[in-house]
């Protein structure tokens, strides 16, 4: 058995070594059967290659299905909810021959074609709204990508966009905000909390958890764009296609600069662009990129900004309390020089308030000076007995005004300071939390400023008193022990403080700096700049994407460079090899295998260089792959029957002429278009007809049984297939038919469950929500929230995937589950109650409410008989009862 093994692996091997698998051959177009070829009058391409078959096997086709299953099929496959009885109404009395033609451009202008469409790629590219793996945590704005999956379908995206703005359309559309939430598509997959950002960075699981992360990232891209199995190259070489294990980090190598994170964007496209050229000047500061620290530009705005500071310096005057206390009973002794040295009681934690009645003029900023003084510990300027360090974990400005009963508490701007202690910086004394401070280890000893913008000038007012208060809540005494408080009315730039090093640079003419104070100055400068540009634009939206840049999140932080990825011997990450730079396969005659990409280059121009690839005319894996796709959906399986594996342990397409022909007509004629491929295959007549064998037309009953017999799974397309209804139209039919389904499109998914302590979350499902009568708070979305490890019992009975694997399509099986969920489940009970209360309102038990029941649930009207049976059945189980039978059966269920 070994033996035969290895035997297969190597004849595999030589095969794809001697010639190209059908997959990567170049795309050609093929000339399409003649009429005379396949027996009978064919006016449709489609048609004409599946006759040929037909012919080629002995078949014969099915007759067309009529008019109201073809409504039913449609509206189904196109938007995912059953027509209503004034739909076939209108259908049936249009006799005109175009009246299918305009059913269907009807649908493709429906906003329900983009929620259809959206849901199928959502299910290939594994979307989720958690993390998945032991924590699962939820992706607050995982939303978003779904929501550009909707217009993206509605809009009809030409395919090589589709592709080029998931990959890397901040780069290649920067100035479309919705080509940035595409790459919600990258992220979309499982990612592991606990090794990419629960551990330490430096550790060899870190690496690890990195190399199988962009694993499933390129799986994701790789599988749904291209039908290949790359993944199956991470520790050898394929053993059956022709992907060599470079490639595969060649890939990796491909996404080395990004992270599944909250990255930045707004939906209004001039402030986007704004925002992201300025977020791109900031990581080129970050990486001290030349040119911009060492620009003609940057040195002029230097120079004039240092010279502004010279020439109008900031004048502070004292705060003048006439109040100061310590909350913890220590003593604040005010000194000749306007300062306040702290002795007496030293408690764990403190609250000083100096009050004084306002000033003249206004107040634009507060100035606080920590100043060391040998009574203190180590000369403080905290009285820390270990080393004078301090934590100010709160500034606040209080306003209390004559004949009004509450003070007001005045907003900050901005905090700055000339030290910061790692991790315990100055913003955090004004950040509303009292868990975080601002401290100056290991600068203990030395005087420090710090300097609060208001976000509004203060104005005096006659009889107004102000308090300032410093809140220590941090504990061990971590208490401030002398300081100076002084205001200004001088605005932003000219208060604000400068780090030590700075002030000092500055302080002198720039004719005397050297080359890297100038560096060091033009750094600050620009940074500064760029954070008031940044905060002076409205609150940006967020996606979870991929991102290099983004807010660190706990240890998960933006890499300033793509990382260095080696080829790992045998997939192990204490085996690493040569560096391996960015590519994608060699495989595919006349596109490059590696890119050729400038060294020094941000991340993104290594995801364009694979976008393009992608979306390139010549990739025919990329043509190819998205219309045997399109195919599988309308017809039930594809042309080729495993639609994420092209490869050798892939199954051969049925017709290879026809797909080829598809994709090169969806290339070229169709540009690219979704809604053209579909209204070429939904007109074909192959698509046309009837599901049961018993339709055949022509031929005696015998010839139609040899035609089941020769073609028993339908390989040929000689029927259609009769397939049963996916979990979402299963719901949403239901809700439709009882006249509550809400249509509101956009927006987070409703999220029906309680959190409980630490990470376990259960589902809660109130089943409420669909009433039209429900308050508004209680309907708070019209999607699901998709949760990837509990996933909802009723909708996964019915193959509704979890969202932790790659799906090219529901397995759509037929299970005791199934029954019982659709019998049982509170879902369907509450769906058939209120099915049952819109039909009572229309006529009680009698006949006459059950006029609309055949269209709604079956496509057909109900014969005077089983009207009858129907009401009678109702009367005596009730109406209620009636409605759970009509949801259980076949006719429902299943799409002929």
């Amino acid at each position: 058995m070994r033996f035969l093994w290895i035997t297969l692996i190597w004849t595999g091997m030589a095969l794809w070594a001697v010639e190209p698998h059908w997959a990567y051959a170049p795309l050609r177009t093929p000339r399409v059967p003649e009429v005379g070829e396949v027996g009978g009058e064919v006016t449709h391409a489609v048609d004409a290659f599946i006759r040929a078959q037909w012919v080629r096997h002995s078949l014969q086709p099915a007759a067309e299905a009529d008019r109201p299953t073809l409504l039913r099929r449609i509206y189904f496959d196109l938007i995912g909810l059953p027509p209503s009885p004034e739909d076939y109404q209108r259908f049936l009395a249009d006799s005109s021959p175009q009246a299918y033609e305009r059913e269907v451009d009807r649908l493709l202008s429906s906003p329900r074609y983009g929620e259809r469409w959206a849901r199928h790629w959502m299910d290939a590219v594994h979307f989720a709204e958690t993390h998945g793996h032991d924590q699962d945590r939820i992706r607050e704005q995982a939303w978003p990508y779904r929501d550009y999956l909707i217009e993206a379908f509605n809009a009809d995206r030409p395919y090589g966009r589709f592709i080029q703005e998931q990959v890397a359309g901040d780069v290649l559309y920067p100035d479309r905000p919705e080509a940035t939430v595409a790459l919600g598509m990258v992220a979309a997959g499982p990612w592991d909390e606990s090794s990419l950002r629960d551990i330490r960075e430096d550790t060899l699981d870190r690496q690890l958890g990195r190399y199988v992360d962009r694993d499933d990232m390129i799986g994701t891209v790789m599988s749904v764009f291209n039908s290949t199995t790359v993944q199956c190259a991470r520790c050898h070489d394929h053993k059956f296609d022709p992907i060599p294990q470079a490639d595969h980090y060649a890939l990796q190598a491909v996404f080395s600069g990004v992270e599944r994170a909250h990255r930045f964007f707004d939906r209004d496209p001039a402030i986007h662009v704004q925002r992201q050229q300025w977020m791109h000047q900031k990581r080129q500061l970050e990486r001290g990129d030349p040119e911009l620290l060492e620009s003609s530009q940057t040195r002029t705005e230097v120079r004039q900004w240092s010279m502004r500071r010279q020439l109008r310096p900031v004048v502070w005057t004292p705060w003048l309390a006439d109040s100061f206390l310590s909350a913890g009973g220590a003593t604040l002794q005010h000194q000749p020089d306007g300062s306040f040295r702290v002795s007496g009681t030293r408690p764990e934690r403190d609250v000083y308030t100096l009050t004084q009645t306002a000033s003249k003029g206004s107040v634009r900023a507060i100035q606080l000076e920590l100043l060391p003084d040998d009574s203190l510990p180590h000369r403080g300027p905290g009285r820390n007995p270990d080393n004078g360090n301090l934590h100010l974990s709160e500034v606040e400005l209080w306003v209390s005004s004559a004949g009004v009963a509450e003070p007001r508490k005045v907003r900050w701007a901005r905090a700055t300071s000339d030290f910061d202690q790692d991790g315990w910086t100055v913003a955090h004394a004004i950040d509303g939390q009292e868990k975080t401070a601002w401290g100056i280890h290991p600068q203990e000893g030395q005087a420090h400023r710090a300097v609060f913008e208001l976000a509004e000038p203060l104005a005096a007012h006659p009889g107004d008193r102000w308090s300032l208060v410093l809140r220590q809540s941090h504990g061990g005494s971590h208490l401030i022990g002398r300081f100076r408080v002084s205001i200004t009315d001088a605005s932003g730039e000219a208060s604000r403080v400068i780090p030590a090093q700075i002030a000092s640079i500055v302080d002198r003419t720039p004719e005397s700096w050297t080359q890297d104070q100038s560096r060091i100055v033009s750094a600050f400068f620009l940074r500064e700049r760029l954070r008031q540009q940044l905060a002076g634009l409205p609150e940006p939206s967020r996606v979870y994407a991929a991102a290099s840049d983004f807010e660190p999140d706990g240890s998960l932080k933006p890499s300033l460079n793509p990382r260095p990825i080696h080829r790992l011997n045998r997939g192990d990450i204490t085996q690493p090899r040569e560096e391996v730079g960015p590519g994608a396969l060699t495989c595919i005659a006349g596109l490059p295998g590696r890119f050729s990409v400038p060294e020094g280059s941000e991340e993104g121009a290594r995801r364009a260089a694979l976008a393009q690839w992608l979306a390139h005319r010549d990739n025919p894996l990329t043509w190819r792959s998205i219309v045997n796709r399109i195919w599988l959906h309308h017809f039930g399986h594809g042309l080729v029957a495993t639609p994420n594996d092209f490869g050798r342990m892939g199954s051969a397409p049925s017709h290879p002429e026809l797909l080829d022909w598809l994709a090169v007509w969806f290339r070229d004629d169709a540009r690219g278009s979704f809604k053209a491929l579909h209204r070429l295959l939904l007109t074909s007549a192959t698509y046309r007809q009837r599901s049961q064998a018993s339709g055949h037309s022509g031929p005696s009953n015998e010839k139609r049984d040899r035609t089941v017999q020769l073609d028993p799974e339908n390989r040929w397309f000689s029927r259609m297939n009769r397939t049963r209804l996916d979990a979402e139209c299963v719901r949403d039919a239901m809700l439709l038919i009882n006249g509550r389904l809400d249509l509101r499109m956009g927006g987070p998914g409703d999220r029906q469950f309680d959190l409980k302590p630490g990470i376990h979350v259960t589902p809660q499902v109130d089943y409420t929500r669909f009433d039209s009568d429900a308050p508004e708070g209680r309907r708070r979305s019209v999607y699901r929230f998709l949760f990837r490890t509990l996933p909802d019992p009723w909708m996964e009975a019915l193959d509704c995937p979890a969202g932790d694997q790659l799906l090219p399509a529901r397995n759509n099986s037929v299970t005791l589950q199934q029954a019982l969920a659709l019998w049982n489940n509170a879902f369907s009970l509450r769906q058939a109650e209120h099915w049952a209360a819109s039909l009572q309102a229309l006529g009680g038990d009698g006949g006459e409410s059950w006029k609309g029941v055949g269209w709604w649930a079956w496509g057909r009207p109900l014969t005077d008989t089983e009207q009858q049976e129907w009401a009678q059945y109702a009367q005596k189980h009730g109406l209620a009862n009636a409605c759970r039978l009509i949801f259980n059966s076949n006719e429902f269920l299943f799409v002929p």
